[in-house]
């Protein structure tokens, strides 16, 4: 071989063999194509704010049509405020769609991507067959005009993967959703939406999974906490970290008699002749949601903040507890720990919350005060620590915000475990193991 020639090829393959591996793809498994849905499915439920489908409950909550500001997270709690918000739960999917249209994978062309979202506010569409008396009967009937559009609309998107790789997000506990199509008379305040056949192989975000269905899972309640920047919500977390806490115990939550044996009663009972040092309580009958410095200060004030079931397990005052540095104290573990796998750590719940059996409370003469009194006070502040650097992974930050920056929040951690579920499903189904798919162990994990 020439020299000249020889020379030539030893410098191309050093140039070959000093090139750098191409970096890895970031969208690989990751791409998610947002469903175009006619304006009636989403944007134009929020035009019925102020009229037929209120969504403030209390004549001193905020406005009905106010509770849209900010892409659904609420006017602000003051004007000097960048990260307090008057923000209403079922406004979860409006401000849900707004966060996954800043994700960084986003695809035009479905046949590309590897989930597919469908920007359905359910909740707002659900309000007549809830409100509306002359409705009830037809509650069953909730999300039929939507199975017939993705069936009739570019249905290869749907019949691509069988509805395995659609997931959509629910603003409120799947219980709202469940009620069997053929209940007669029909149930009040409940529609029949997680029984439609079109939607059984769908991902459904929910603010409070059942423990049977495969295709449910729980997202952070929403609390009225959406920094905007790193330094925001570490100034926060600063704060709940050096607030002094000179009472024992706090309860926020209808604090009205019952009529019943019960946990809340229990605690009512037991909070009734103590001083405030050792239990406060908070009431939260009215609009207490929308009013966060009502609750707030006092979290601030608190060691421990109970978390007693009431219509359902969950709480939202468990995420306000979670930013307040306040060690939530839970009596079922479907409160928490069989909930929300993806957020908070099953297995390590002992580390950041106390729990106590409600039936030992209500039927065995556990004392709540005794008990948690008895926690050693340098317990208490591990289990606040670790509780505060949990807290991000439970705050909806606000849109706009670098993920880059403020790492994974809420919205982040439920796309990631939603496309690892879809994933696995699919993957699944290529290998020829349908029968699988209701045997897979869910992934709950961080």
């Amino acid at each position: 071989m020439p020299r000249p020639l020889l020379f030539l090829l030893l410098i191309l393959s050093s140039i070959t063999a000093a090139s750098p591996e191409p970096d890895p793809d970031p969208c690989a498994g990751r791409r998610i194509h947002i469903r175009r849905l006619p304006a009636r499915f989403n944007t134009d439920l929020l035009g019925h704010c102020g009229t037929a489908f209120p969504l403030a409950d209390h004549p001193s909550a905020t406005p009905s049509c106010a509770s849209l500001a900010n892409h659904g997270l609420g006017p602000r709690t003051h004007n000097r405020t960048r990260s307090w918000y008057r923000t209403d739960a079922r406004l979860l999917e409006p401000f849900f769609h707004r966060r996954l249209l800043d994700h960084p994978c986003i695809v035009d062309d479905p046949s590309l991507a590897d989930a597919v979202f469908l920007p359905y506010y359910a909740a707002l569409d659900a309000l007549p067959f809830v409100l509306e008396p002359s409705m009830l009967n037809y509650s069953g009937v909730h999300g039929v005009p939507l199975a017939q559009f993705l069936a009739g609309d570019s249905p290869h998107i749907l019949a691509r993967r069988h509805g395995h790789d659609h997931f959509l997000v629910l603003a409120g506990p799947a219980w709202d959703y469940s009620q069997p199509p053929d209940t007669d008379p029909r149930l009040w305040g409940t529609t029949s939406l997680l029984h439609r056949p079109e939607f059984e192989n769908f991902t459904f975000l929910t603010l409070e999974s059942r423990a049977w269905p495969w295709q449910e899972h729980a997202v952070p309640h929403p609390t009225s906490f959406h920094p905007s920047s790193l330094t925001r919500l570490r100034s926060w977390t600063a704060r709940a970290r050096r607030s002094r806490r000179p009472t024992l115990m706090l309860y926020a939550g209808t604090v009205s008699k019952l009529s019943r044996p019960n946990i809340r009663g229990s605690i009512l009972a037991e909070c009734a002749n103590r001083t405030a040092d050792v239990c406060t309580l908070v009431d939260c009958s009215g609009a207490c949601t929308l009013d966060p410095i009502r609750y707030m200060r006092p979290m601030l004030r608190a060691k421990f903040c109970l978390q007693p079931p009431g219509d359902t397990p969950t709480r939202r005052s468990t995420f306000d507890a979670v930013v307040a540095g306040c060690v939530p104290v839970f009596f079922e573990n479907a409160s928490a720990r069989s909930q929300y796998g993806w957020h908070l750590p099953a297995g390590r719940y002992d580390e950041f919350s106390v729990t106590i059996p409600k039936d030992a409370v209500v039927l065995g003469g556990v004392q709540i005060v005794e008990t948690l009194a008895a926690v050693p006070e340098e317990e208490v502040t591990r289990m606040r620590e670790r509780l505060l650097e949990l807290a991000p992974r439970v705050v909806y930050r606000r849109h706009g915000s670098s993920a880059e920056e403020m790492g994974m929040d809420a919205v982040n951690i439920a796309v990631e475990g939603v496309l690892r579920r879809i994933r696995r499903r699919v993957r699944t189904l290529e290998d020829g193991r349908p029968d699988d798919l209701y045997s897979l162990d869910d992934d709950d994990h961080i």
